[in-house]
């Protein structure tokens, strides 16, 4: 499990790549990636994104530059509100280290639902401008995470303790900053890590829209004083405990763990813009064609120099998973995308543990919304109206491709391929 939530802090985190020192890298890329202060992080970023159109080493470097601050958007909203980190894997998007604000400002659902919106459409301009860059762009960008960062606590400052490395310690300790400096992360981004940091950016875009396609008011109000517990939402002065109790053993845990159970339990979610349902998927398929890209990339590589993701003939181990890549791996990875993008196109459906005959067609779950009940959903009523006869994934379909991922487990590489 703890592996497993390293990866998860790298994946979400990671999604950074860019540069540092390299002959092919444009001045403002040095000047964003290695700025001190907000102001001057977003001047280096407009230059960019002016030159992005007839340049493809600014555009790459702006659509990275255009990820993070997506991040830091994410982050901003929730420091406003004196969010508090989830340390667990339930609610990904919401897993930023965000610093403790003493002086909260209250918090609505419609502010809630704005902080996504915002930290969605930026990833949506970070994809697009990511998108720009050529095929054939002769990218090499030399990236140390320790000098990148993102302003967690909206003080202007990009400080160590904000940086790409220190946050993904953080991630991956599950708790605060540590103190001590984080080691040093150094890695060359090609043209093939473009199309990973891209599939990324559709990957929380598909969580966002699913997010923002219902109307999860009931879900908010009922469960969320316990990742904003002084955010004056409708049950802070009933169910969350005072300050002086909040560092105890039992009401630190306790409390949380009944609220959580109300948020499953909350899950009843009408549909209010069923596009955005429909986006989802669409997100989701062109990570699936992003990461087809990023390995015919990989696999096309003749150098071996820092790199983020490793093809089978570039041998080393990446410093911050420790994991190699064989092409037995990265053979049953693509027979995973195949999987996946046969579910989201209903061509293959997907078993429900107490049905038998009949799957559930997840490109009609998706194309077709219907209001989304999460608890209905595992003991089967709000899935009947998708189920369908046809082609059922089997247990022994999903075993084989795990078997070729080793001892490490299917889901450790999964959150570092994309």
């Amino acid at each position: 499990m703890a592996r497993i939530a390293s990866l998860l802090a790298s994946a979400f985190i990671l999604l950074v790549p860019l540069s540092s020192a390299s002959a092919a890298m444009p001045e403002a890329a040095t000047a964003l990636f290695e700025a001190k202060t907000v102001a001057a992080r977003d001047t280096a970023l407009s230059t960019l994104e002016a030159a992005a159109p007839k340049d493809p080493a600014s555009a790459y470097a702006a659509g990275a530059g255009e990820f993070f601050t997506a991040l830091e958007l994410l982050a901003s909203g929730l420091h406003r509100h004196g969010f508090e980190s989830p340390q667990s894997i339930v609610l990904p998007l919401m897993r930023l280290p965000v610093p403790d604000n003493p002086n909260p400002e209250p918090l609505t659902y419609e502010q809630f639902r704005a902080i996504l919106v915002g930290f969605r459409d930026r990833l949506e301009k970070s994809a697009a401008t990511l998108a720009s860059v050529p095929a054939n762009a002769d990218i090499g960008m030399v990236l140390d995470l320790t000098h990148v960062g993102i302003d967690l606590n909206e003080d202007g400052a990009i400080t160590p303790d904000e940086s790409m490395a220190a946050i993904i310690a953080s991630l991956s300790r599950g708790g605060s900053a540590p103190d001590d400096a984080a080691p040093s992360l150094t890695f060359r981004f090609d043209r093939a890590d473009g199309y990973w940091l891209q599939g990324y950016a559709e990957f929380l875009m598909a969580q966002a829209d699913f997010w923002l396609a219902h109307d999860f008011r009931s879900t908010f109000d009922g469960s969320f004083h316990m990742l904003f517990p002084r955010a004056k939402l409708p049950l802070q002065d009933i169910l969350v405990p005072p300050s002086s109790d909040m560092g105890s053993s039992i009401f630190s845990s306790e409390w949380r763990i009944a609220d959580f159970i109300s948020l499953v339990h909350l899950v009843n979610w009408p549909v209010v813009e069923p596009e955005r349902r429909q986006a989802a998927r669409r997100h989701l398929l062109e990570m699936i064609r992003l990461s087809r890209e990023d390995w015919k990339a990989i696999r096309a590589e003749t150098d071996n120099d820092r790199e983020w993701l490793p093809g089978p003939q570039q041998k080393g181990e990446n410093p911050l998973t420790g994991l190699e890549v064989g092409e037995e791996q990265v053979e049953a990875w693509l027979a995973t995308l195949t999987m996946a993008e046969d579910l989201l196109e209903g061509r293959l459906l997907l078993p429900h543990f107490r049905i038998t005959g009949k799957g559930i067609n997840m490109k009609r779950f998706f194309d077709e919304p219907k209001p989304f009940d999460l608890v209905l959903s595992i003991t089967g009523p709000a899935i009947a109206p998708y189920l369908e006869s046809g082609k059922i994934l089997t247990s022994d379909d999903f075993d084989q491709i795990q078997r070729q991922f080793g001892g490490v487990g299917f889901l450790t590489f999964a959150l570092w391929f994309n």
